[in-house]
């Protein structure tokens, strides 16, 4: 596993985690598209803050 394959798994399972969803190591298949999507979702906020070391803000991304 490459080192960017697995700071991503890491991030992955942190965000789970806060989010309160249980991710297995492997198939994650049972969980739902909403809770797959929100995890997702989070990690790209996540990305563009360290990227642009901005907070992303929903209200004023329109």
């Amino acid at each position: 596993m490459s080192k960017k394959s697995s700071a991503f798994d890491q991030m992955k399972y942190e965000v789970a985690n806060e989010m309160g969803v249980q991710l297995n190591h492997g198939y994650n298949g049972d969980k739902t598209a909403r809770e797959n999507g929100s995890i997702g979702g989070r990690i790209t906020q996540k990305v563009f803050e360290q990227y642009t070391g901005n907070t992303y803000n929903k209200k004023n991304s329109k």
